[in-house]
């Protein structure tokens, strides 16, 4: 059977499984539509926490930015897995014993002021969005390719299923629904891995493989390294970022994990205080799976790209090329007119491939803006993982069993997202501030209403996205950095700490981040371009300023604290008594 025929039968069977389990698990409840009743086993939230946590920049983007950036790209490792276990350790514990759904309920209480609760909203509103972006412009892109859709039509459809289970099911549906998801995305991030390892190094562990040798005895990576620099690039085993924007992307990248709200609130969807802990565990172990396999399957993909098609005559080059030239992520340009592929170091095209309606005397799809480059190939990082199977020539259903994990880690992610917006307006805006006497069924309409809203605007950031998925969501990560960090483990571990140190450090953390990315990152549209690299601050990286954002943040909220009153007795009490781990096995009340 087609690679197609093969992705509609898979995606087929586990969306079936998405929808029955959503059905099944409709929540009847505002508890069980935010925290799933809190009645969640600590190996299912582990799975759940997994899936929601490993998105469509886990599994789609990771490996391919660190294919393409090599040793530089390790900073997506570090960073994500290290904020996961500063989560874990340092705040998961005390919020779920604090007894809060969300983060801006325990920002809002803890600094006993609506108008921090209302900064805390409006900032899980940006990080928020700007994360589901990415999962929506993965889901456009296998979609795209794999049953052969257009991007903006597959994101149509990706909203309308995250729609049923998030909105019939809420947390309660998701997390069940997740549990499905990651035992999907796993099985299909591994069996190519073990596939592909097998094949370039006989060793059947993907880990194993890439420090292994191929078939004429050199080292993989002694191999990879070789091509690159005869291909003009830096070693892939060398970096050349600074030692300073590693450390303040990796910072950044963990600091926001620790601060992303769609994470946070899994914690409480378990009866106790011990089960969040355990389930944190869990999550790490199911989490470590996917990390420690990615870059295996990036020095795969690289390989595999460079043999097969670098200086390949076009009319060679494999079908698996041609099928992902139609949809935009994959350009050649022949610039010297000798009908082969040159990749070299370099960019290929002015920005992301025009097409043209013409085809070239080779057949290929003419581009409109490629400039003086000697490299004549535009390749999308986002397509290393999808195309990984199809370069190694693997069996269809593999194949097709990328897709549906793709869309896996896309859609989980997204309903997780989607449920904290839907939360922070139906229950941190109306509930606890517009109308504190709404009947618990008309917080439950809300609710549902707020997550139609927010995947109507999630889809809009899928069809024009800022840019690639692992780059949206590391300035997501940074969002969270610059603004929730500070304001939670403050909250947690500084007794002194009050409203208006809070407030203040979280508006000009995110603010200030915000700045960095409009003029460094993404622009104004229409109005200003990007500035360039060489202008970055004290050369910092805007995947990396939301270290510099979030310090801003910490020395802005001690200073104005301690200017200020303290917090009342009663505050000060609750701070103390949520880090005292005695009686930790039931979760208070509060």
């Amino acid at each position: 059977m087609s690679v197609q025929v093969w992705t509609w039968i898979l995606v087929g069977i586990t969306f079936t499984i998405y929808f029955g389990i959503a059905i099944w698990a409709r929540a009847g409840s505002t508890k069980e539509f935010y925290v799933a009743g809190g009645g969640v086993s600590p190996l299912a939230n582990g799975m759940a926490t997994a899936a929601d946590w490993m998105s469509a920049a886990s599994f789609i983007s990771m490996a391919g930015l660190i294919s393409f950036m090599g040793y530089d790209g390790s900073v997506f490792l570090m960073g994500w897995t290290g904020g996961y276990v500063l989560l874990a350790l340092l705040l998961a514990p005390y919020l779920r014993k604090f007894g809060k759904f969300t983060v801006p309920d325990f920002i809002g209480d803890r600094y006993y002021s609506n108008t921090a609760r209302t900064v805390a909203v409006i900032c899980a509103l940006i990080v928020s969005f700007t994360y589901v972006a990415g999962q929506m412009r993965g889901v456009g892109i296998v979609f795209s390719q794999f049953l052969q859709v257009d991007i903006n039509l597959g994101v149509i459809i990706g909203m309308a299923v995250v729609l049923v289970f998030a909105f019939l099911g809420g947390m309660k549906g998701i997390t069940y629904t997740q549990v499905a998801q990651y035992c999907v995305l796993i099985f299909a991030f591994m069996v190519p891995a073990f596939f592909i390892s097998m094949q370039m190094t006989g060793n059947i562990i993907p880990q194993i493989g890439m420090g292994g040798t191929v078939e004429d005895g050199t080292y993989l990576l002694e191999k990879l390294d070789t091509l690159h620099t005869q291909l003009g690039f830096n070693e892939y085993t060398s970096g050349s970022k600074s030692t300073w924007d590693v450390f303040a992307i990796t910072l950044a990248l963990m600091v926001g994990t620790a601060g992303l709200p769609h994470v946070i609130v899994r914690f409480f969807t378990v009866p106790k205080v011990k089960d969040a802990r355990k389930s944190a565990g869990l999550a790490l172990l199911f989490i470590a799976i996917l990390y420690t396999t990615a870059p295996a399957i990036a020095v795969f993909a690289r390989t595999n790209l460079i043999e097969t098609v670098s200086n390949t005559e076009y009319e060679e080059v494999p079908e698996w090329f041609m099928n992902w030239e139609n949809t935009g992520l994959i350009a050649w340009s022949d610039k010297n007119n000798d009908g082969k592929i040159q990749y070299v170091n370099g960019n290929a095209m002015d920005g992301k491939p025009k097409y043209t309606d013409k085809r070239g005397k080779y057949g290929e799809r003419l581009v409109s803006n490629a400039n003086d480059s000697a490299n004549e190939l535009y390749v999308d990082r986002d397509i290393m993982v999808l195309a990984n199977p199809e370069i190694a020539k693997l069996p269809n259903w593999v194949v097709a069993l990328v897709a549906a994990g793709g869309l896996a880690a896309a859609l989980s992610t997204a309903a997780g997202l989607l449920l904290v917006i839907s939360t922070s307006i139906s229950h941190d805006l109306i509930k606890k501030q517009i109308k504190p006497n709404i009947s618990e069924k008309g917080e439950l309409w809300a609710a549902r209403i707020s997550i139609l809203f927010a995947i109507i605007v999630a889809g809009l950031f899928g069809i024009y996205p800022p840019g690639f998925v692992a780059a949206v969501v590391a300035l997501a990560f940074g969002l969270a950095a610059a603004s929730f960090f500070p304001a939670i483990i403050l909250g947690i571990f500084d007794k002194r700490m009050n409203r208006q140190g809070a407030v203040s450090g979280m508006i000009v953390g995110i603010t200030l981040m915000l700045a960095y990315m409009i003029i460094y990152k993404t622009g104004l549209i229409g109005v200003m371009e990007p500035r360039p690299k060489e202008e970055w601050w004290f050369g910092t990286s805007p995947e990396g300023f939301g270290t510099i954002a979030m310090i801003v943040n910490v020395v802005i909220s001690v200073v104005v604290s301690r200017m200020t009153s303290p917090p009342p007795e009663k505050v000060q009490e609750i701070v103390e008594h949520i880090r005292i781990p005695s009686g930790a096995g039931e979760a208070s009340s509060h």
